[in-house]
């Protein structure tokens, strides 16, 4: 059984009792968690994640709160956010070693200032280390696992290194969807640090011309379909720009949806729903969802998935 005592008398990081939720979410949406943590550093991370896990009791990991959407009546368990614990990145002989808290803003802008290429697509996507592995984020053509040597996860109680080889990574998809992201090394080519720079701020400048970055919101909400786009499926169907509530398709890029201000969650899945049914019905593709959902109920869940 789960004690708050019990994890005063070892946590040196903050703990929160029914904390809401929507403040640590990009889409400013969600309900309370009945434990919110943020660990002082590794070890209290490990520690909490432990007891946790010896107790059966349910816990999410939680980095930017980008790519996901959290239910109004939130979640059942304990919130680990990882930002304080988790948050260097460091040369480790000719690697780059990066903890799973850190932004990948701060990640891009390490390695150009080292002279290396091959993330720089990641710039201004808001994330962390450890989300971005999760789900293989990327974009622009590239992933962050193309240049990935090793991720050390927390699975279960036990500290693991896993290869690249081991870690099944596919489009938006990896092996540790069940683990907690302690750090991933990558060894990367060497590149020209003005030209990568350059290119940083171009991707920065068409990602705020393309994207409704004004608005809360989680990100791309579906996955791109073999051989189109998400967005162009979305806005050939006729739904950029139809709201329901305070949530809204943007008009800005159709596979946004936008918070217009105190957005509900059931509006969102409400959105989401409509537009895999109304998608498929003008196109014959299904779409797939890319943002992950959390403290839904199963029957909510398989009306968007």
């Amino acid at each position: 059984m789960v004690s708050l005592s019990d994890i005063k008398k070892f946590l040196r990081g903050t703990i929160l009792l029914d904390e809401s939720l929507s403040k640590y979410t990009w889409m400013r949406v969600g309900g309370a968690a009945d434990y919110y943590v943020e660990p002082a550093d590794r070890n209290d991370l490990v520690e909490i994640a432990k007891y946790f896990q010896q107790n059966g009791f349910p816990v999410l990991i939680l980095g930017r709160g980008s790519n996901i959407l959290v239910s109004d009546e939130g979640i059942r368990g304990a919130v680990i956010n990882l930002e304080t614990a988790l948050s260097s990145v460091r040369m480790g002989g000719d690697c780059v070693i990066a903890e799973a808290g850190v932004w990948l803003q701060k990640f891009v802008d390490f390695c150009i200032q080292h002279d290396l290429s091959g993330v720089e697509m990641l710039a201004g996507i808001p994330g962390t280390i450890g989300g971005a592995v999760v789900m293989n984020a990327g974009a622009h053509g590239g992933e962050i696992s193309a240049h990935l040597v090793e991720v050390e996860i927390l699975r279960g109680c036990e500290i693991m290194r896993i290869s690249k080889k081991d870690a099944e990574f596919s489009y938006r998809h990896s092996a540790f969807e069940s683990d907690v992201v302690l750090s991933a090394t990558f060894q990367l080519p060497k590149g020209d640090r003005e030209d990568l720079a350059k290119r940083r701020r171009e991707l920065i400048l068409k990602r705020n011309e393309t994207q409704p970055l004004e608005l809360p919101n989680s990100g791309s909400m579906f996955k791109n379909p073999a051989n189109t786009f998400a967005a162009k499926l979305i806005e050939q169907a006729g739904l950029k720009g139809k709201r329901i509530g305070n949530a809204q398709i943007s008009e800005k890029h159709a596979n946004f949806i936008v918070n217009l201000g105190a957005a509900k969650a059931t509006e969102i899945i409400q959105l989401l729903e409509l537009t895999r049914r109304t998608v498929y019905q003008n196109s014959g593709i299904q779409l797939e969802l890319e943002v992950k959902l959390y403290g839904f109920q199963q029957k909510m869940i398989g009306q968007v998935s």
